[in-house]
């Protein structure tokens, strides 16, 4: 775990010890021979004169003047002139700072420049050097490139300045570091003492960098001295609107490792034997999550993605399409505004706060009940009773029952806690059904069918709370009992014979279960959502772009079920 990029804790900025350092300048002889290789050229560049009678050089390039700029910026950074090699730039106090930083901040000496083939105003070169801190030492060698183009002013030839020039690595707003890493390495272990690796389980990657960054500092172990990019504010945030609302942030990269940390032991609650189910599960369907919970406890017994960059499972946030009618269930049946075998009506469609709902392929119940509405998946039988309910309603179930939304969980490592915003007329109608502003991944839907079976809410949680004197979350209240046990047959009905029961066909015991298929805007097919419970453990997971819940997640909950933990 050592050798992994970090992923970064919610809410913080780490920022590295920095310890200073003295430039090993390279003999001036040893330049001059790289020098050579540099091609004269023909041509000289033509002036013209602006309104001011100031002349300022225009046209293409020559090939001296490549070569000439080239080399003045070169010699200077090989020589440590920092001030100098950022004045042959055409941004010298952006320059300067990471021209400076070279030596003084990445303990890089004894640097070597040796040009490569011009292309053009393109000039690619070779870089070697040594990185000293303390008494460790380490070669470096990697390539780069430069453009030389006319500065604007007076169009005298300069090289086009980016951090990239200095390392390929380097993004707007980034650090070269030499140091101690941000945190020490861990190693992780199953609730069983086995050590869990990315080789025996590929997709905990994420979650074992986030139990680095949370424990390393105080599971005993020690860092390591690396050369590392530093992440800027502005690098960071580009990775995130590039990459959409699940991307972690831009993570600083390990460039040389000069000694390798002594690592720490964290235990977690994790079952090896369900860890690995959920592994094959979701190695065979393309953005699968899945997460397995213990009710009684809120233990978190597995976790897997078909993605292994980002941890969806945990961090992800989408709608949760029909899984939501657990919770909004469980409101309806508190108000008084359904029960398991009373009437309820399932029309084709229904129009409120100016949108009009319908089911899936336009199907309804005459004559029904709200248990056969939940059975099978009815959007307009939830969405008819918004009329009845206040904008906070559905929020204020969702955060004071099930502790979702609230943004205060205590996993162990960075996490989604789910939300529930306070929406009115369409909107909230949505909400009721799982669309709209409703957001939510596998381990809070998991936590849903958990507290269905428990009773109660359990905060999930990775690591034990005493690891750290964590203080857990809480629900401020619990559905009745009649309520309570209204929710469980409906689920119960649901696994048994409704929309759930083909993916639920040989779970025993004492099982619940729900379905959903959330629609997502310029995607074919929706979102396939499933969760459910079997005795003590509780399960949730997500097929991107799948389809139906009980056709694509719900072999994947119900195979985890089936095996126990």
């Amino acid at each position: 775990m050592g050798k992994r990029r970090r992923v970064a804790e919610r809410r913080s900025r780490r920022r590295p010890v920095v310890v200073g350092g003295v430039i090993a300048v390279a003999a001036v002889g040893a330049g001059i021979g790289a020098w050579a290789l540099f091609g004269g050229g023909e041509g000289e560049a033509t002036a013209s004169v602006a309104a001011t009678g100031t002349a300022r050089k225009t046209g293409p390039l020559t090939a001296r003047e490549v070569t000439t700029a080239a080399k003045a910026f070169l010699t200077a950074w090989q020589h440590g002139d920092a001030a100098k090699a950022a004045a042959a730039t055409d941004a010298p106090d952006a320059a300067k700072p990471l021209l400076t930083g070279y030596a003084k901040d990445a303990h890089i000496q004894d640097v070597t420049l040796t040009p490569g083939t011009r292309e053009g105003g393109r000039l690619p070169f070779a870089v070697k050097g040594t990185v000293v801190f303390d008494d460790l030492s380490k070669p470096l060698a990697y390539d780069s490139a430069l453009t030389v183009v006319r500065r604007e002013s007076d169009g005298e030839p300069v090289v086009d300045w980016s951090p990239a020039v200095l390392h390929p690595e380097l993004k707007d707003g980034d650090r070269l570091v030499t140091g101690e890493a941000g945190t020490p390495p861990v190693i992780a272990l199953d609730r069983d003492g086995g050590e869990l690796t990315t080789d025996t389980y590929p997709s905990l990657g994420p979650v074992l960098d986030g139990l680095r960054e949370k424990y390393g500092k105080t599971a005993g172990g020690k860092a390591g001295i690396e050369l590392r990019v530093v992440r800027g504010e502005a690098a960071k945030d580009d990775a995130e609107s590039d990459e959409g609302d699940e991307a972690a942030e831009l993570a600083d990269k390990t460039l040389l490792e000069l000694s390798e940390g002594t690592p720490g032991e964290v235990k977690t609650t994790l079952s090896p034997s369900l860890q690995k189910a959920a592994e094959q599960q979701v190695a065979a369907r393309d953005r699968a999550s899945v997460v397995v919970l213990r009710p009684s406890t809120g233990e978190i017994l597995a976790v897997a993605n078909s993605s292994h960059g980002f941890n969806t499972a945990f961090q992800g946030s989408l709608a949760p399409g029909s899984t939501m009618k657990v919770i909004s269930a469980s409101l309806l049946l508190e108000k008084g505004l359904a029960s398991v075998n009373g009437p309820h009506p399932c029309p084709k469609y229904f129009t409120y706060g100016g949108w009009k709902f319908q089911n899936d392929d336009k199907f309804k119940i005459d004559g029904g009940t709200f248990k056969a509405s939940f059975a099978r998946s009815c959007n307009t039988a939830f969405i008819s009773q918004a009329p009845e309910l206040a904008d906070d309603d559905l929020t204020k179930q969702a955060q004071q029952v099930f502790g979702l939304g609230l943004d205060n969980w205590a996993v162990g490592v960075p996490t989604f806690d789910g939300a529930v915003p306070v929406t009115s007329d369409a909107p909230m109608g949505a909400a009721l059904i799982g669309q709209g502003l409703v957001r939510m991944n596998p381990l809070n839907m998991a936590s849903v069918s958990a507290t269905v079976k428990a009773g109660v809410f359990h905060q999930p949680y990775l690591v034990a709370p005493s690891v750290d004197d964590r203080t857990l979350a809480t629900a401020s209240r619990t559905m009745s009992a009649a309520t309570l046990a209204q929710l469980r047959e409906l689920m119960a009905y649901t696994a048994d014979y409704g929309t759930a029961a083909e993916a639920m066909a040989g779970v025993g015991g004492d099982v619940g279960a729900k379905t959903g298929s959330a629609e997502v805007d310029n995607q074919k097919k929706p979102n396939g959502w499933f969760t459910a419970y079997r005795d003590d453990l509780a399960a949730a997971g997500v097929v991107q772009s799948g389809g139906h819940g009980g056709e694509t997640a719900g072999p994947i909950v119900a195979a985890l079920l089936r095996q126990g933990g």
